[in-house]
């Protein structure tokens, strides 16, 4: 039970936006009928976003998002057309931070929900430096079995992640590093996916899911994502268990990763 809340800031930091099929968020969306056996797809549009946590123990970089040349080369060919971050240029780590009232240089740690090309594509500006990088170790040994052999998942590209890196891993289901900030391993979308749970003095208990949801409609009405993205379905609904009871204990008000509701919300900060 917590009885004290930190005195931090949350910031929004917004890396532009994905155009996707929407089979991918959500399980079925498209289905056929008798009546209409070929239904068109419905492409649609999720926004890329990272958090900058303004922490007394330090400033936390909630994930680093897609490489600024995705589109031009960086992500495979198959991956940039089923996933088109076509912003992903105009909304690099050093601009979006900027946009944000940050810079690199401010960053004292840096947090990865995974390792998936959306999410630890700006990895190699902490190439080099010393600056710790939280991941789970279960998603750091998927990341380089999915990108070094024909197994795994697929998006992941070796180049995100693979530099000299100051990597400070989590092994269990519940870690906390940081007064009031508990990372929380929520398998499903990857074995390593981690959400983060915060304590804030204002706002009050906040829980970030990264892409363990997508949408709203993945928590809400417990649909879940596309095959294509669940690394495992009974994990993702053993996840979606825990934080529903983590809803309920800590009146915590949960945030998706791709949402563009949820995004509106934070644009204003959290404190």
């Amino acid at each position: 039970m917590y009885y004290n809340m930190v005195n931090a800031e949350i910031h929004l930091v917004d890396r532009g936006t994905i155009r996707a099929d929407l089979n991918y968020f959500i399980e079925g969306y498209t289905r056929g009928s008798a009546a209409d056996p070929n239904p068109d797809v419905e492409m649609g549009t999720a926004p890329v976003y990272n958090l900058v946590i303004d922490h007394p123990d330090g400033t936390i970089l909630w994930d680093t998002g897609s490489h600024p040349d995705a589109g031009n080369g960086h992500w495979p060919e198959e991956l940039y057309a089923a996933f088109q971050h076509y912003d992903a240029h105009e909304r690099d780590l050093e601009t979006a931070l900027d946009d944000s009232g940050f810079e690199i240089g401010d960053i004292d740690y840096v947090f990865q929900t995974h390792l998936h090309i959306d999410h630890a594509g700006s990895l190699h500006q902490f190439a080099g430096a010393d600056t710790p990088i939280f991941v789970h170790e279960k998603e750091i040994k998927y990341a380089y079995y999915s990108a070094k052999t024909d197994e795994g998942g697929i998006a992941y590209v070796l180049e995100d992640f693979d530099h000299d890196l100051n990597w400070q891993v989590l092994r269990r289901t519940r870690e906390t590093h940081f007064e009031d900030v508990e990372f929380i391993h929520l398998p499903g979308h990857t074995p390593g996916t981690i959400g983060t749970m915060v304590h804030l003095e204002n706002t009050g208990t906040v829980l970030f899911a990264g892409d363990t949801l997508y949408l709203r409609p993945n928590y809400d009405d417990e649909k879940p994502l596309g095959s294509g993205v669940l690394w495992s379905k009974q994990h993702w609904f053993d996840s979606l268990s825990m934080m529903k009871e983590l809803e309920r204990k800590h009146n915590a008000d949960v945030f998706c990763g791709h949402d563009p509701g949820d995004v509106e919300r934070l644009r204003s900060g959290l404190s």
